[in-house]
């Protein structure tokens, strides 16, 4: 949309959408009053910004272009690293959004103070809070070091002047909603603020090497507060994501131009901090009942990893005239799905029962992979009979009841392996290509039907 040559202009605080006048309801996202008034004496990324970087480069043929391998920054935790596909690297702008008090500045800190260790001058910026409050903060995690800068600053002219006077190895902005330019007169945490924030630490980004860190937050739908224009200028967008009743903490990738995406570290929040989880499938199913119907085994791909999960299903008769279908931790949608393949395939009867489906240790699985579980699940809870030990379930089940082949089925058997499953039951087409391991007995099933009479 082209910005009008009036003075001020309307911006909707939600999703950036700019209007000549006020309005009550946002036509694009149809919030209400969310235009706030904002002037445009200012253009897009700054005039001196622009004067800076124009000229600088010419086109050139691709295949003329030298191919150097970035080093990239080790920060000394491997979940961290994992995430980031494999460091840091230089001059690149990292991301990090999630719910208020889930741990963002916790793990930044450690991560932080990890890189000090190892000789690098880093710069913590804060815009929340004083330094003596990171300071406390930083003694109950015992993250103090020489090389450990910390200072209390909103202003980006400032943030500019102290890269070049300290000129440390990493910046970190904690947060990015608190930080403002003079070159904008609307207030700190705007749509205009932000995004103009976030254009001049990217160039300084660029133009210095230097990697830095923006802790954003998020709004009541969970996703990063401001323009989605945000999340397009970084170069990495990493959630961390958990609920505050489970010790775990989950930092995903959801873009990441120099690794891999959906990649996923997992952390326990203990009273000193953050502590990494190197085997996440032990830890999940480490309080796993035995012989308890309703309970399965199922093994998810997060990113190139894969973790075993227990799913937890809970069928019962219901007390009011509508049966209930709550599911935690997998999509809702997905679980009515299937228990209608239940219902129409095998006969179950269903309609008449509340459905109550839990990924146990508050994870949360999305792929197609976990269908076979879910439908196992559900129907070893409704006939109360539990599945024999050490037996894993993978498939994608459709809407005639077939069972589908999933992919990276290699990776998934060889975690199970691993953690001391003996028995599998997974679809058909991807026996035919698949070696079993000695110790694993590989049961392939084309139906829904028969999968129900192997584990039943």
């Amino acid at each position: 949309m082209k910005v009008s040559n009036s003075k001020t202009f309307f911006v909707c605080q939600n999703c950036g959408y700019r209007a000549q006048k006020w309005m009550g309801r946002c036509p694009d996202c149809a919030e209400w009053n969310s235009l706030v008034e904002e002037t445009a004496a200012a253009s897009f990324g700054g005039k001196g910004m622009a004067m800076t970087l124009a000229g600088e480069n010419q086109p050139q043929p691709i295949n003329s272009i030298e191919m150097i391998e970035e080093k990239r920054l080790k920060t000394g935790i491997g979940e961290f690293d994992r995430v980031l596909g494999g460091g840091l690297v230089p001059g690149s702008l990292v991301l990090i959004g999630g719910d208020p008090g889930i741990g963002k500045s916790t793990l930044l800190l450690q991560v932080f103070h990890r890189l000090s260790e190892h000789g690098h001058k880093v710069l913590y910026v804060s815009g929340e809070e004083s330094v003596k409050q990171v300071r406390l903060r930083s003694n109950r995690l015992n993250a103090v070091s020489d090389n450990l800068w910390v200072v209390s600053e909103t202003s980006m002219e400032t943030i500019q002047k102290m890269m070049e006077t300290t000129a440390p190895d990493v910046l970190a902005v904690d947060s990015i909603q608190t930080v403002f330019t003079t070159e904008l007169s609307s207030a700190p945490g705007s749509v205009s603020q932000v995004r103009e924030a976030t254009m001049h630490l990217m160039y300084l980004a660029k133009r210095s090497g230097v990697p830095i860190f923006l802790v954003g937050h998020v709004t009541k739908e969970g996703a990063i507060a401001g323009p989605r224009v945000l999340e397009h200028i970084v170069d990495t967008v990493l959630y961390f994501e958990g609920e505050h009743s489970h010790v775990f903490r989950i930092l995903r990738a959801v873009k990441n131009r120099f690794g891999s995406t959906n990649e996923i570290g997992v952390f326990e929040m203990k009273d000193s901090g953050l502590s990494e989880v190197a085997n996440p499938s032990a830890l999940f199913l480490a309080e796993r009942p035995v012989d308890a119907a309703g309970s399965v085994v199922v093994a998810s791909i997060e990113g190139s990893r894969p973790i075993l999960v227990e799913l937890q299903a809970l069928v019962s008769s219901t007390t009011y005239g509508n049966p209930r279908r709550t599911a935690i931790g997998v999509d809702s949608n997905r679980v009515s799905l299937l228990v209608a393949v239940l219902e129409k395939k095998l006969g179950f009867h269903l309609m008449d029962q509340d459905i109550f489906l839990n990924v146990a240790g508050g994870v949360k699985v999305d792929e197609p992979a976990i269908d076979l579980g879910i439908a196992v699940a559900t129907a070893s809870s409704f006939l109360d009979k539990p599945l024999p030990n050490h037996t894993i379930v993978l498939g994608e089940v459709g809407l005639t009841g077939e069972v589908r082949g999933i992919n990276q089925i290699e990776t998934r058997i060889a975690e199970a392996n691993k953690m001391g499953f003996q028995r599998c039951i997974l679809p058909k087409n991807n026996l035919s290509r698949l070696k079993a391991p000695p110790e694993m007995t590989l049961v392939g099933v084309k139906t829904l039907e028969e999968a129900m009479e192997e584990v039943f």
